[in-house]
């Protein structure tokens, strides 16, 4: 059934024009980043031989892709989300859903992978982007594999978060403007929590506070380093906001 709920889902954002709007912005937005850094690469490429261990494309280039991919789907996936679950409620079919034997669990995980499957494509899309080089250019393909990982994650993590927020209110716009907000002040807060604790030596609650900082837990990665604390955080946060959503539509359900 979850499958059912997830084929549904991602059927509902193809046919969303919000969606393909979503999706053909991140594509511009990135491919002009691409462009724009293989251009600024092709420039200093005279300079960077001269060096020792010059850094490759996969540095100067595909990194900093991912890095711009990253901020854009900060705004990209509360969109996306937001009429996940706020729209069936706002619809008022939600209801139908409820009263099938289907339970809030499968619900809110049939979404959640349905709006998963549709941010891995841009992601797959984007990943493209540096394998067109593949003929003329020597890749760090563990890196990019690094990198792909880490974004994939990222937004899980961002899909998590808007599909909670969305369950919240029957406002799709609101839902969008809130899982943007809790988004943004979980990477700045999150951030600086964790290096001021880990300043003062304050290991175990720093631990903590890095489950919810997701862009704390995207820079391993983004390095090229399998920080396997910083997947468990990613994975955390993910089922976090997944519980938290179940118990919030499964206490409406129980209140009528």
């Amino acid at each position: 059934m979850i499958l059912t709920i997830a084929a549904k889902e991602l059927k509902a954002l193809f046919a969303s024009p919000l969606a393909w709007m979503v999706l053909t912005a991140v594509q511009i937005i990135s491919g002009y980043a691409f462009l724009k850094r293989l251009d600024d690469f092709l420039q200093i490429q005279p300079q960077l031989v001269q060096l020792a261990s010059p850094p490759g494309v996969t540095e100067v280039v595909v990194a900093p892709l991912y890095a711009t991919t990253a901020i854009v789907l900060l705004f990209a996936v509360p969109l996306l989300a937001m009429r996940s679950i706020a729209e069936e409620r706002r619809n008022e079919t939600l209801i139908f859903l409820t009263s099938a034997p289907v339970s809030i669990v499968e619900i809110v995980l049939g979404k959640f992978i349905g709006l998963a499957l549709f941010v891995m494509l841009i992601v797959a899309l984007v990943t493209v982007m540096p394998l067109s080089l593949i003929a003329n250019t020597r890749l760090d393909y563990g890196l990019i594999a690094s990198l792909c990982a880490g974004l994939l994650l990222l937004a899980a993590a961002f899909s998590a978060v808007s599909l909670y927020v969305s369950s919240l209110t029957t406002y799709p716009v609101a839902a969008a403007f809130g899982a943007f907000a809790m988004l943004l002040l979980m990477i700045l807060m999150g951030e600086a929590a964790v290096d001021g604790l880990r300043a003062r030596g304050w290991q175990l609650p720093a631990a903590f506070v890095q489950v919810f900082s997701p862009l704390k837990n995207f820079e391993p990665l983004g390095k090229g380093v399998v920080d396997t604390y910083a997947i468990a955080c990613s994975v955390m946060l993910v089922l976090v906001f997944i519980v938290l959503a179940v118990r919030h539509l499964d206490g409406r359900r129980l209140r009528g």
